[in-house]
């Protein structure tokens, strides 16, 4: 089978944990028969640097023309340390998804028994926990006009707008996985408090009436927060919108005991995005200790979700899992002695030799 995938490195440790996956997928197509073409392009503060654009034209067209978008990490300290840019890396990231019609993520989250010590909760907290997140990714205060500043500079304001087609697209793609899943579906709102979140609630819920089979149920974000971490295995499939998913994803990430772990989807268009759900980590570039695993589980998603090679995907998921228990990890992992680089190579060499 041949695929064209577009490849946006971005940022800090993207470059580094992308090559890695990039390496797995070389080894994928060796093993399986596959021919995949690469196409680079410039996303993030990179992508400033050298156009003045997050997310320029020429890396649109890339995007657009290809099959799937192996995307690594976005976000530099010179743009984060500076309130009065104009232009900003994460920028890029929005205008892509709102672009190429992006409109859920899908961020799974899968206890392993090999890292278990290295997770801050305890051991019988976090056993048999295995959810997945569908987050509505463009709509909500992210993308809510109007926003800015007044002109004395003392108030500054932020839209959440939802309309209910949002809602309704990514909450049927959500309801589709319970069905392949435990059949269990959680909705996460604040609709105590926002008309927004009313909306949600309303709108869901009479969603849930053509999935009978699902067990549905609804929670406050504060309290999804806090249940998160004290029995996460309660959780199958957590459907929220945009800014609580954001949240609560990235603090799921305890769970595994490392957010180099988690890989993510983002879907609805014609071409979906798969990428690492950590930042740019930019303290931890060029140094060969960044986690490539998300990174490389984000591909075998990539192989699974839009290429159907599920084989494949199984392949990579396996190959990382044979790394963690041969204690082949970086340095987050368990106090890991291996450096990115070597990470990488040890995956493709489980799929070559598996």
């Amino acid at each position: 089978m041949n695929k064209k995938i577009a490849v946006l490195p971005g940022d800090g440790i993207g470059p580094e944990v992308t090559a890695q996956s990039l390496k797995v997928l070389y080894a994928i197509s060796a093993k399986f028969n596959h021919s995949f073409t690469f196409e680079e392009a410039l996303v993030g503060a990179v992508a400033i640097d050298a156009t003045g654009n997050p997310y320029p034209a020429e890396t649109h067209e890339i995007c657009s023309n290809a099959d799937a978008i192996l995307f690594g990490a976005i976000g530099h300290p010179k743009y984060d340390n500076d309130p009065s840019a104009k232009v900003r890396p994460e920028q890029g990231l929005l205008a892509m998804r709102k672009a190429l019609g992006l409109f859920a993520n899908i961020r799974p989250v899968k206890h392993y028994d090999i890292l278990t010590d290295a997770s801050p909760l305890k051991a019988d907290r976090i056993k048999g926990s295995d959810l997945v997140v569908y987050r509505e990714l463009t709509g909500g205060i992210y993308f809510g006009q109007p926003r800015g500043r007044s002109e004395d500079g003392l108030t500054a304001f932020d839209s959440s707008v939802y309309h209910k087609f949002e809602i309704v697209r990514v909450a049927k793609l959500a309801f589709e996985a319970a069905m392949q899943r435990r059949k269990k579906l959680t909705m996460v709102d604040k609709a105590n408090v926002l008309a927004t979140s009313r909306l949600w609630r309303e709108t869901v819920t009479e969603l849930a009436k053509n999935y009978p089979e699902v067990e549905y149920d609804c929670m406050f974000v504060d309290n999804a927060a806090m249940q998160l971490i004290q029995n996460p295995a309660y959780f199958d499939v957590i459907l929220t919108e945009n800014m609580f998913g954001d949240i609560i994803t990235d603090e799921a990430s305890v769970i595994t005991g490392s957010m180099g772990m988690l890989p993510s989807a983002s879907v609805g268009g014609e071409c979906a995005l798969y990428e690492p759900i950590h930042g740019s980590y930019p303290q931890a570039a060029g140094k060969n200790i960044a986690n490539p695993f998300a990174s490389i589980l984000s591909a075998a998603m990539m192989l699974e979700t839009s290429f159907g090679m599920l084989d494949e995907a199984n392949a990579i998921r396996i190959a990382v899992e044979k790394c963690m228990n041969a204690g082949f990890v970086t340095s987050d992992i368990n106090n890991g002695k291996l450096g990115t680089e070597e990470v990488g190579d040890k995956v493709a060499a489980f799929i070559a030799e598996g």
